[in-house]
């Protein structure tokens, strides 16, 4: 946006498209006024705008914008709070000889978008909790042209293909706050349709999510939604076979599955010479092939690759095969970048955030990085191409 289309806004005392803080001293405010611009509710399909370092009546609040000011509201994008991730800039302004910070957030293309299980709406100038019809409105926002390939209904699928159990007991508490439950009067069929689990147009239609995530077997309808490991006896793929498995299941069960694989396969070295007390060392630590694994079931290509992700695990090294090159921003050039991030499957990593999967957007190859290196491994090798990313992580002993 322009500084005149800026300064037109932060005139306007009584636009509901303008939010304005004195300081970020209430962080929580801050990311209910995102989730509100990024649902849209009265339909402008035009940006909302928080102005940082304003007073309510328009005043300079005359607060120092400093770049870890800056930082902090960037990181409120991808900090897991406001799910799905909202698409905003943060940028420092000079407007009326007032020092400002400006966040910018786009209306969102698959509505509706919670803060920590609430759905946060823009009444007139002030915020609220979307009521059951306001939800419903919201998800009838979306259209399937314009989503991602995780949101496309499979025609062939049917509510009967979903664990019910799983998304009542073990998702929605975990999606939905517990006092926004609590009054809830949404049919099990509102509330997979408010989740993105189904298609609202044609409706009640499960998408490819909701199949991934509690689908009783998500491969039958999307090919090689799942994992093959391989323990291999040597260094190559023509050396013996001592264990193979395929991991199936909706995410939480396939994710579970691998956890075990992983811990079970680690060598743990002891070493009772060089210390005075016994020191054990794993040739991989778990938490980074962790990352490593999640990240491969994030963002692979559920849409035109029937391959699944391969894990083969060498004597002297892992290989994690995953169908999908980068993606949006995510060039081969800049792949691992901090910073650089892009989500091809963007309400699967909602998914996997809300069961507990991920921790924080954006940081899982760091992670991996920074593990690896305090375990005594080498940094992970990353074969990056159109159709697939191949990663090595060697052993450390």
């Amino acid at each position: 946006m322009t500084d005149s289309e800026l300064i037109k806004l932060l005139d306007d005392l009584e636009s509901d498209r303008v939010e304005r803080k004195e300081s970020i001293s209430n962080p929580g405010k801050i990311r209910q006024a995102v989730c509100a611009f990024a649902n849209d509710m009265p339909n402008h399909g035009k940006p909302g705008v928080l102005f940082i370092g304003v007073r309510d009546d328009d005043s300079c609040a005359d607060l120092e914008i400093t770049d870890q000011l800056l930082q902090t509201l960037a990181d409120m994008r991808s900090d897991g709070n406001i799910l799905p991730l909202p698409t905003m800039t943060v940028q420092k302004k000079n407007l009326r000889d007032c020092e400002i910070a400006v966040v910018v957030v786009q209306p969102s293309d698959f509505p509706p978008v919670r803060h920590k299980g609430r759905i946060e709406i823009r009444v007139g100038p002030r915020q609220a909790l979307a009521s059951a019809d306001e939800e419903r409105r919201l998800s009838e926002k979306r259209q399937a042209k314009d989503l991602p390939f995780d949101l496309h209904p499979i025609s062939s699928a049917t509510i009967s293909d979903f664990i019910l159990d799983l998304f009542k007991q073990s998702y929605l508490p975990a999606a939905v706050a517990p006092d926004i439950l609590e009054k809830n009067q949404r049919t099990i069929e509102q509330q997979l349709a408010s989740l993105r689990f189904t298609s609202v147009d044609p409706l009640n239609i499960p998408t490819v999510v909701g199949l991934l995530t509690i689908g009783k077997t998500p491969a039958d309808y999307i090919p090689g939604a799942y994992v093959q490991f391989l323990r291999i006896d040597g260094t190559t793929l023509a050396d013996p076979i001592l264990d193979q498995e395929e991991c199936h299941g909706p995410l939480p069960d396939l994710l579970l599955q691998l956890d075990k694989i992983l811990k079970t396969n680690i060598r743990i070295a002891t070493d009772i010479q060089s210390q005075s007390t016994e020191q054990q060392s794993p040739d991989y630590p778990i938490s980074a092939l962790q990352q490593l694994v999640r990240n491969a079931v994030m963002h692979r290509n559920y849409e035109t690759s029937n391959a699944p992700i391969r894990l083969t695990w060498f004597q002297d090294r892992i290989e994690i095969h995953n169908p999908g090159g980068p993606y949006g921003q995510v060039t081969r050039q800049n792949f691992g970048t901090p910073g650089i991030t892009d989500y091809r499957n963007p309400n699967v990593a909602e998914s996997m955030k809300t069961l507990g999967f991920v921790q924080r957007f954006g940081a899982g190859l760091e992670i991996a990085r920074q593990t690896l290196d305090e375990n005594g491994n080498l940094a992970p090798d990353f074969d990056i191409q159109d159709g697939y990313i191949l990663v090595t992580v060697r052993s450390n002993l």
